[in-house]
């Protein structure tokens, strides 16, 4: 198991002038970042694994999409341009070094049709997530697609319904991915939708429900622990965060206020919260079992 931090709590661009932070949150104890994969070409991304690698930090990568005009599940010529950003996407993600990337990469956030999905857009959907595996497989990278709260996207919202939609694009590079933040809220079950799908999760974020601190608000963290160790996951858990400091961002999840009294305050107490749950869980021993 090896603990993350996404570093959307900070910028959506991350870069040399973000070293202090990225030495701080090693300090802490991080195995790894989570980095912002938007602007910048392929030389930018190669730089910024080198000074990864300096700093002592592994990674992941996440985007989103956010433009109807590349919309994966959308008309051919929205699809085309999607699959293009993706390929170009995962090509940047090679280059940091990362060997995962995760987001609702199925479709444009926070673009909806005023109903629910439809045959025809699934079909797409599994189209485009073929072509777009058959470029991650060439690159030894894996997708983990996240299913997103109502409010945010129409296609998934829960783990079942996620898992479901993998069964039919049937890729192996393509997975899935576990929020606590988003199952809090679309889900009946969300101990229940993690252990039922835990076959294809791929990556897991550990959010609040107020997408604050993590520890700080009503998540079931016992039970989300205990089932992250009975279903025997050994990835990733990576920290998501927002702040009001990133306006396009802030937007588009819909973060109207301030959740902590500092990003300080996330990544130290938020790293607290999991070293100690994964110690109840009789998963973590001095680091060595993660």
């Amino acid at each position: 198991m090896k603990i993350g931090m996404n570093m959307f709590l900070w910028a959506t661009h991350i870069g040399p002038e973000h070293e202090p932070l990225l030495r701080a949150l090693k300090a802490t104890g991080y195995d790894g970042v989570e980095i912002p994969v938007f602007e910048g070409d392929v030389s930018h991304y190669t730089e910024l694994g080198r000074m990864l690698d300096d700093i002592g930090l592994e990674r992941t990568a996440v985007t989103a999409m956010g433009d109807p005009a590349m919309n994966l599940i959308g008309p051919d010529a929205a699809r085309a341009r999607g699959v293009d950003y993706m390929r170009a996407t995962l090509d940047r993600t090679q280059a940091l070094g990362a060997r995962l990337i995760c987001g609702p990469l199925h479709s444009t956030l926070g673009h909806f049709s005023g109903e629910g999905p439809t045959a025809d857009e699934l079909s797409r959907s599994v189209a485009s997530q073929r072509l777009i595996g058959d470029h991650a497989a060439g690159l030894g990278i894996t997708i983990a697609l996240e299913a997103l709260n109502r409010f945010e996207c129409y296609l998934v919202n829960t783990m079942d319904a996620l898992a479901a939609h993998l069964v039919e694009i049937g890729h192996p590079n393509i997975r899935a991915m576990y929020d606590t933040f988003h199952a809090n809220i679309e889900e009946a079950d969300p101990i229940g939708a993690l252990n039922r799908n835990a076959d294809v999760v791929a990556h897991i974020h550990i959010s609040e429900n107020d997408r604050g601190v993590p520890g700080r608000g009503n998540i079931p963290w016992r039970e989300t622990y205990a089932a992250i160790v009975e279903t025997g996951y050994d990835g990733w858990l990576t920290i998501e965060s927002f702040g009001r400091g990133l306006p396009d961002l802030a937007a588009a999840t819909k973060v109207w206020r301030d959740f902590a009294e500092s990003p300080e305050a996330v990544y130290r107490d938020g790293y607290k919260h999991i070293t100690r749950s994964l110690k109840a869980a009789e998963l973590f021993s001095g680091g060595e079992n993660r």
